[in-house]
């Protein structure tokens, strides 16, 4: 019996290709325990994690298909250990740069869609303590707090020798059993829900075509009126990979102080990085870049596996050289699309990102992305991860930088999971006209710095990244 899907999964496998694998991934450093012999610690661990060959589902389930068009995942008789748990010898694993690199030649591969759709890869040098695991799983078998959900139950509070069953053996991974009613009772149920959901879709599509008539300005941004630029486009083969830190405590402690939320405070960051990015790219801006920003579905406590998420775009700012400022304008925002989705039923939103990211594919099919405006220009989402010291094995584990997929028409996907007090923060792209995101990584910290500080010193601002405006922009706070 094969495990069912949503519609949403089956988009992740159905749209794939080898120009766009849509697996999301993972880098993770960890620190073998003392007394360990760097020689031969990690592939004795890696012998070891290849015995766990009875996998729990879906880590045991492979896609069940007719022609393109999933049926469901279905258990394989056999794992083929050697390719889903691999050990690789790298030359410096303190070499970020390098690191990021080899993992971005990795993460551009496809996963092979006749076995289940999962792969750890152990990466180390014979002379340091510190090593690395590099996972990756396919997007269809779950959403990112699907996936740190189990990365969670993948490791340990305190350090063991014993007893340690990795997150593809353990066996609690099963999906909720949905509500069930009687046969007429469900039918009617199932009416009535598409009569609401079909309501709440027609009003997002009505004040969307206000937006659009400039009738009414102040709704989420009309999809595919994006900006072109060099990480926009038909996405390719290959991707650059970039990964850094910033102390969580501070993003909080700013937030607090500007009354803003910690995602708020980051898309401020990352929204100066991105523009100076692009102005070395020789980019200039007459209007605000758009960001994507993913939306959890689900009800608190809700545990269901597979993806309940929307995405759905949020404009940034514009026209202010002054970090606080920009801070106001992308509050403002980023609020108006939480009050649409707060207005709107779940499955309304998911509706909705299910209809823009299919016409986004339909561009991608036939060779056009590079011809259109993009949804948006970046995509960041925030994965609350663990809060203490987290242990795979006896190895403890210092840092985990996730890696998402590339969606439809390019962009860079900045995605952070905090842990411990820190983020972590993994940025992927399509390496065609950019071939190192680590200039982005060092903009984004800097922009961070200088945001902080322009609290206390309104002269603060930041340097010319290319914006000028053609018309006033709309702002609460500005004194245009």
């Amino acid at each position: 019996m094969s495990q069912k899907l949503s519609f949403l999964d089956r988009s992740f496998w159905i749209t794939e290709s080898r120009a766009n694998p849509k697996h999301v991934g993972c880098l993770q450093l960890l620190e073998m325990p003392e007394g360990s012999e760097p020689k031969t610690y990690v592939t004795a661990l890696h012998e070891e994690m290849q015995g766990f060959a009875r996998a729990c589902p879906p880590f045991n389930c492979r896609v069940k298909a007719v022609f393109i068009w999933p049926l469901g995942l279905q258990p394989v008789k056999h794992m083929y250990m050697d390719y889903h748990v691999q050990c690789h010898q790298v030359e410096d694993v303190h070499d970020r740069v390098a690191l990021d690199d080899f993992v971005a030649r990795m993460h551009e591969t496809r996963l092979d869609p006749d076995k289940p759709l999962w792969q750890y890869h152990f990466l180390y040098s014979p002379k340091q303590r510190t090593f690395a695991i590099y996972a990756r799983v396919h997007h269809m078998y779950g959403d990112g707090a699907t996936l740190v959900r189990w990365f969670q139950a993948g490791y340990l509070d305190d350090a063991q020798t014993e007893g340690f069953v990795p997150v593809w053996a353990i066996k609690r991974l099963r999906q909720q059993k949905r509500k069930h009613y009687k046969p007429m009772k469900r039918f009617w149920v199932n009416v009535w829900e598409t009569l609401l959901t079909g309501k709440d879709l027609a009003v997002i599509f009505t004040r969307l075509l206000l937006r659009l008539v400039r009738i009414n300005r102040h709704y989420m941004p009309v999809p595919f009126t994006g900006t072109r630029t060099v990480l926009t486009g038909q996405v390719k083969s290959g991707r650059a990979v970039a990964t850094f830190d910033l102390e969580f405590a501070r993003v909080q402690a700013l937030a607090k102080r500007t009354r803003a939320s910690a995602n708020e405070v980051l898309l401020t960051a990352f929204d100066i990085g991105v523009h100076r990015l692009l102005q070395d790219h020789g980019h200039v801006f007459t209007r605000a870049l758009y960001t994507n920003m993913p939306i959890n579905l689900r009800k608190p406590g809700e545990k269901t596996t597979g993806n309940r998420i929307a995405i759905v775009p949020v404009q940034l700012a514009h026209d202010e050289s002054d970090p606080y400022l920009r801070l106001r304008q992308i509050i403002y925002h980023h609020r108006i699309v939480k009050q649409a989705a707060q207005r709107a039923r779940p499955s309304a939103f998911s509706g909705y990102t299910i209809v823009i990211q299919a016409v986004a594919l339909v561009f991608e099919w036939l060779h056009i992305s590079d011809w259109v405006k993009p949804i948006a220009n970046v995509l960041v989402s925030n994965i609350p991860g663990p809060k203490h010291q987290k242990y795979f094995k006896d190895s403890k584990l210092l840092a985990c930088y996730p890696i998402s997929t590339q969606t439809p028409g390019g962009g860079v996907n900045i995605t952070l999971m905090t842990y411990n007090g820190v983020a972590n923060i993994g940025m992927v792209c399509c390496n065609q006209h950019i071939y190192s995101l680590q200039p982005l990584a060092d903009y984004c910290r800097e922009a961070f710095d200088m945001l902080e500080a322009s609290i206390d010193d309104p002269s603060l601002s930041i340097d010319d990244i290319g914006e000028h405006s053609d018309e006033v922009p709309l702002s609460i706070v500005s004194d245009h």
